[in-house]
């Protein structure tokens, strides 16, 4: 390998590990990069620096740990060096087509680094109905009321609730379709964008596509539903699958009852990321372009069916299904045989697809490359941080960023999870107990409590590293500044309509 490599980058909205068949998955949701695998070095614990999406990124294309800017700084902070911004300074072409996550937008930086940057926000995408009830009409005012009433009488509430949303299901307009019913830009369109871009470019380029086709509400395209095996999920069902999955009246035991549909769903979307995929590679290689490409695919986080009685990717819990990550990496003539099982924290993945690529590696990031220990072959011992916030509001506005912190730390066997809100710790024995149902006693394992406290310690101090106060002030000006054109719009259109 000679010379600067072209990079491609894929992550993917809500992908769990175990949900792919590289990893050992047994439905299948990916034979396209259960191939690719076989030429490429497969990471059976990577694990992200933060969840969800908007504590996840900072780590993945700036190295830098979500937090290590305040809790109130979401985002890239303007002028921070990432993938991007690197490469584009090392004469690369870059290119970003990401599929309307608002948290990856111009608004957070993410813009940062790109010649061409589409987020496809403007994209007209259907408003799944959830529950089929209005707002304003009289029959919705006597619902209320109703309701009101009903949940005076203990049971009943829940009797009329139940009543309610299947007459509500019952009432809804016939589905149009899946596609009209689903909320962000297929991997299709994604991948078609990015085609397109690739007929006119020159080596080397850096490429990232972000694909939502696996986050909520789930509605795959019909084809990836036949391709599972499962064209008996109508649109319909679809929607009624995802109302009913969404509804906040109802306790972990009401929702067994459609989890497997419903999973179901969530891994039609993985087949169509995971069709759209070999599509865009056989574009890189009809054109060429592929002999000369480090190619990775990764997720910002995973997504919960009740494994711990709960749904979707809160930000809140560092549970594993959240936080460990397909991780594929695929570099001209490398391959393991077996997936890497060391425990690989997602702040250096970064660093590692620069050195990969034959590209420098910024001096501001955070993380380590381990690009000469995947030549190599060796093996490491890693111990992942991952972070998030309790009790995230309104995360547009910085006051509703400013919950208690909830801290993981995982080594390869033991993980040890802080919540600073509560003052309380649980240690799990991953090895033993995997789905992280059973925390360890107080007073056992005492000497592994010691060292990951000390490691979190560490971790909180070293995370507000050199040029973090510059750029959390940069990243707090661009705040207010948007805040401030915000109230200004709004301003003139009260003017406006008052005139």
């Amino acid at each position: 390998m000679s010379g600067p490599q072209s990079l491609v980058l894929i992550t993917v909205d809500c992908l769990r590990a175990d949900h792919v068949g590289f990893l050992g998955y047994d439905r299948p949701t990916t034979p396209f990069l259960d191939s690719l695998a076989r030429e490429s070095v497969a990471f059976s614990n990577a694990i992200v620096a933060g969840a969800p999406t908007y504590y996840s990124f900072p780590a993945i294309l700036a190295s830098r740990h979500p937090l290590a800017l305040g809790r109130d700084v979401l985002g890239l902070a303007p002028d921070e060096p990432t993938i991007a911004t690197g490469l584009r300074q090392s004469g690369y072409a870059t290119a970003a087509f990401l599929a309307g996550n608002p948290y990856l937008s111009r608004r957070f930086g993410y813009d940062s680094g790109f010649d061409t940057f589409r987020d496809f926000l403007d994209a007209e995408m259907g408003a799944p109905v959830q529950n089929g009830n209005g707002n304003g009409t009289r029959r919705t005012r006597l619902n209320r009321s109703l309701a009101e009433a009903c949940h005076k009488i203990g049971p009943i509430g829940v009797l009329y609730d139940e009543l309610y949303f299947q007459y509500c299901q019952r009432l809804a307009s016939p589905a149009p379709s899946l596609d009209g019913l689903r909320r962000y830009p297929a991997a299709n369109v994604i991948v078609d964008g990015a085609c397109a871009w690739l007929a006119g470019v020159e080596e080397p380029f850096f490429l990232w596509l972000h694909l939502m086709d696996p986050h909520s509400p789930y509605y795959p395209p019909g084809e990836a539903l036949r391709l599972m095996g499962r064209g008996d999920l109508t649109a319909s069902r679809a929607r009624y699958l995802n109302s009913y999955w969404n509804r906040g009246d109802l306790g972990a035991n009401r929702f067994k009852r459609h989890r497997e549909e419903v999973i179901a769903l969530y891994d039609a979307g993985i087949r169509w990321v995971d069709t759209q995929v070999a599509g865009l590679v056989d574009k890189l290689r009809n054109s060429h372009l592929w002999e000369n490409c480090v190619f990775a695919l990764t997720a910002d986080h995973g997504e919960e069916f009740l494994d711990h009685e709960g749904r979707y990717h809160p930000p809140s819990r560092v549970t594993e299904e959240l936080v460990r990550v397909p991780l594929l990496l695929r570099v001209p003539g490398l391959k393991q045989a077996a997936p890497v099982e060391a425990p690989f924290s997602l702040v250096h993945l970064a660093p590692t697809l620069l050195e990969a690529a034959g590209a420098s590696v910024p001096s501001g990031f955070c993380g380590h490359s381990y690009w000469s220990q995947l030549r190599s072959a060796a093996d490491w011992d890693e111990t992942g941080i991952v972070e998030c916030i309790t009790d995230c509001a309104d995360l547009f506005r910085v006051e509703g960023r400013l919950g208690k912190r909830v801290v993981a730390v995982r080594e390869r066997r033991y993980k040890l999870v802080f919540d600073f809100g509560s003052c309380r710790e649980q240690l799990f024995d991953l090895e033993s107990d995997p789905g992280e149902l059973h925390p360890l006693l107080g007073d056992t394992e005492k000497p592994v409590r010691g060292r990951l406290l000390r490691r979190l310690r560490q971790h909180l101090t070293d995370s507000r590293g050199h040029g973090a106060s510059e750029r959390r002030l940069r990243a707090l000006l661009r705040e207010v500044r948007l805040e401030s054109a915000q109230a200004a719009e709004h301003e003139n259109d009260r003017v406006r309509m008052a005139g």
